[in-house]
């Protein structure tokens, strides 16, 4: 018999009632480190109280109007967003899934409205992931997210990791848009090297084609920039984020240049919660703390010991880590044991954390963890890796 709850999850045997910073805690008092925030979602770690503030405030207010009316705390964010990054114009929305649709939407309208509409392509690259979504499983176009759900939507091409001649022709073909995330997470914790991000801006500013930046992990601080792409002094023409914009609410956005916003007018897209009350109360709380060059000066130099610490981990564990890789408090453990059998050693020292392809164990803890905490997280991973080598379990 079916369950109750769709079983689309493999889901670990652990339920949480209640969370704080970086802890999660079971009905029975047991208490995990957690080094996933919800898949780089609680960026702010679990009940900030400013947060929680900021959400309970708006809650006594107003929820929800709908977007038929001006929504002041949307006005709000959206010009805070503006004011900090590349972009001039701002759609919110409810989920990263939902971003990747309106980006892709924006892309193909860019060229209708230039009288090239047959100019749909976009471009997207081997181990991403961009969503659920039909378009956005279709962007991706990996086989595990793919089977049984034909026919695909078309227009997206996939070309390989790393491989720039591959790119340089399929531009020479006029897409639409290059659609790239500067850190993979699913795929496996992999950033993209800042020269390759630069050449990928100049090689779009050559054809013409639209850059669209996917910054639903990578962003929000994540790296130790606002965005992961500043490290690389380039901006997109399109963005896509979600996750930490929330804090654990959710919220998702589009970011835009004039250029790329404008052929967006009334009628053309549209979200029912998008951008509602709660969500911008929230995302502008997240933005006033995240966006503070202090906060992202220490987000740096906590990422900076976490991953000397995990450096002698793998040099203690050669048979169960091979290496470091990712940037800022975005990191993973390329595992030669299986991952998953980490993520479950893990649970036996009460530490959470996220599987991801290529054998990656995936370190996405809240921005607000403390030097303690990352000493316990690595303390605790050692256990872990000390039990599988001694078979346990």
């Amino acid at each position: 018999m079916i369950p109750a709850v769709l079983p689309t999850y493999n889901r670990a045997p652990l339920s949480f009632v209640k969370g704080e910073g970086c802890w999660l805690e079971e009905a029975d008092g047991t208490r995990y480190l957690d080094m996933g925030a919800g898949i780089a979602v609680n960026a702010l770690g679990h009940a900030h109280p400013a947060l929680v503030e900021a959400l309970t405030t708006q809650a006594g207010q107003l929820w929800h109007t709908s977007n038929l009316y001006h929504i002041p705390a949307q006005e709000k964010l959206a010009e805070v967003l503006v004011e900090a990054t590349f972009a001039d114009t701002v759609f919110f929305t409810n989920s990263g899934t939902e971003a990747l649709e309106l980006a892709v939407k924006m892309a193909r309208r860019y060229w209708f409205d230039r009288g090239e509409p047959e100019r749909t392509e976009i471009l997207t690259f081997e181990g991403a992931f961009h969503g659920r979504s039909t378009a956005a499983i279709a962007a991706a176009g990996s086989e595990k997210m793919t089977r049984g759900f034909g026919p695909l939507i078309p227009g997206f091409r996939q070309l390989p990791w790393g491989d720039h001649d591959a790119l340089y022709a399929a531009l020479e073909d006029a897409p639409a848009a290059v659609l790239i995330e500067p850190v993979q997470g699913e795929g496996g914790i992999r950033p993209l090297p800042d020269q390759c991000l630069k050449g990928l801006r100049d090689a779009c500013d050559s054809t013409g084609a639209l850059l669209i930046l996917d910054e639903v992990q990578c962003g929000m601080g994540r790296t130790g920039r606002l965005f992961a792409h500043e490290w690389a002094g380039i901006t997109p023409d399109i963005m896509m984020v979600a996750k930490g914009i929330g804090g654990g609410f959710p919220l998702g956005a589009v970011l835009a240049t004039e250029a790329a916003g404008s052929p967006m007018v009334a009628g053309t897209h549209g979200s029912t919660y998008g951008g509602n009350p709660l969500g911008c109360a929230v995302g502008a709380k997240v933005m006033e703390i995240v966006a503070d060059s202090e906060f992202l000066d220490t987000v740096g130099r906590k990422a900076g010991a976490l991953r000397q610490r995990l450096e002698g981990l793998v040099a203690s564990h050669p048979e169960i880590f091979e290496e470091v890789r990712g940037a800022g408090l975005m990191l993973g453990l390329k595992c030669k044991a299986a991952n998953t059998d980490v993520v479950q050693a893990g649970y036996g020292a009460h530490l959470l954390t996220v599987p991801a392809a290529d054998n990656v164990l995936r370190l996405l803890p809240p921005l607000t963890i403390s030097d303690d905490e990352i000493a316990e997280a690595v303390a605790r991973l050692d256990r872990a890796a000390t039990s599988l080598e001694r078979g346990d379990g």
